[in-house]
């Protein structure tokens, strides 16, 4: 059999997670410090372990509703009322998933037709522009800059867009730049968005991991909530990254389409994670506290640590990266990488 001219063209032009790629490395080596996936060192928190626990006793380990347990949608509604002001339908504008992860993969399905464009800030999670390919659509990266924070603006989404461009996809706060974007920004590309009817997909997977003023929930800018779809979930603020929870927010006119792809694909998220999942929002607001005070305590540690080694860097306002300029070296990121993990057992990831 020849597998290589059975593959479909889009999946074959997606390269392999270079994330994945130093992280697999490192995994043979002996005494690695392991900096490179974006995964909390922590545990999930005892009281999520016992929910967890507590409902395998109950014998709960059959199928949910394909829109996830009730009390899990209706718990994130309040949250987003409580937060946001934001209004959700936890019968239908609220759906939990596996993970920001699959969230991602079946939002792509829905929307992109072979040629649909996707517009992505630039540095990006990895997994952005690759599930836009893989959904047959086409991903349009927009440069930030260092000089700027990597702060996404309208100047550069105007010399993007195109007839062909569907939706904006972002993520803050960012990986891997640790950029914020301030309100009144957000409300420019707000209305880049309406100028040019896009739907805007947003990330808000690091929203606990705000360092500097409060975090903006694309959806509660005024004319966002009807065209923005919001990711979020449970992997980083509470340390689940295993238990692979997480949930999309969006009109039901829109979630109604989303929801038809995962029930084909998924079914339904891990029961017992649930459940878990559950417990978290109910409970766990001083473990999310404590987990927060560690990350801004180890921000500025390393933020300070590169200054002071000359490496030019802007200091992360949220989620738990930092994104040096290593120019100065004289290597580009793949080489300065692989040397530092062979050399120093530090595992990094190349960011450009």
């Amino acid at each position: 059999m020849d597998w290589n001219s059975k593959f479909a063209t889009d999946v074959k032009s997606v390269s392999f997670s270079g994330i994945r790629k130093f992280f697999d490395l490192a995994s043979t080596m002996k005494d690695v410090v392991s900096l490179g996936v974006g995964e909390p060192d922590y545990a999930a928190p005892d009281k999520v372990i016992d929910a967890c626990i507590a409902s395998l006793k109950r014998k709960e380990t059959s199928y949910t509703s394909n829109w996830g347990i009730l009390e899990l949608r209706q718990e994130i509604a309040k949250l987003f009322k409580k937060r946001y002001d934001l209004d959700y339908d936890p019968a239908d504008e609220v759906m939990v998933t596996v993970g920001v992860s699959e969230a991602i993969g079946i939002i792509m399905t829905t929307f992109l037709n072979p040629g649909d464009e996707v517009l992505i800030p630039d540095p990006a999670y990895l997994a952005y522009p690759a599930c836009v390919s893989i959904a047959h659509g086409k991903p349009v990266l927009v440069p930030t800059y260092a000089e700027n924070e990597f702060k996404l603006t309208v100047e550069e989404l105007e010399k993007k867009v195109t007839p062909k461009t569907k939706a904006l996809l972002i993520g803050y706060p960012n990986n891997p730049t640790g950029t914020v974007m301030d309100k009144k920004s957000l409300e420019d590309i707000a209305a880049f968005a309406k100028k040019h009817d896009l739907i805007v997909i947003s990330d808000e997977i690091y929203c606990d991991l705000t360092y500097e003023g409060q975090h903006t929930c694309f959806a509660s800018l005024p004319g966002m909530r009807e065209r923005t779809l919001v990711m979020n979930g449970f992997s980083k603020s509470y340390a689940m990254t295993g238990m692979r929870i997480g949930y999309i927010c969006a009109p039901r006119e829109a979630l109604e389409e989303i929801y038809k792809v995962h029930q084909y694909e998924i079914l339904c998220a891990s029961t017992t994670s649930q459940y878990g999942a559950l417990e978290a929002l109910r409970s766990c607001d001083d473990d999310v506290k404590a987990m927060y005070d560690e990350y801004a305590a180890r921000r500025e540690m390393i933020y300070q640590g590169l200054i002071d080694m000359g490496l030019p860097v802007f200091k992360p306002k949220g989620a738990f990266y930092i994104f040096p300029d290593i120019s100065c070296t004289g290597m580009d990121d793949e080489n300065f990488c692989d040397r530092l993990l062979k050399e120093e057992r530090v595992g990094v990831v190349p960011g450009t």
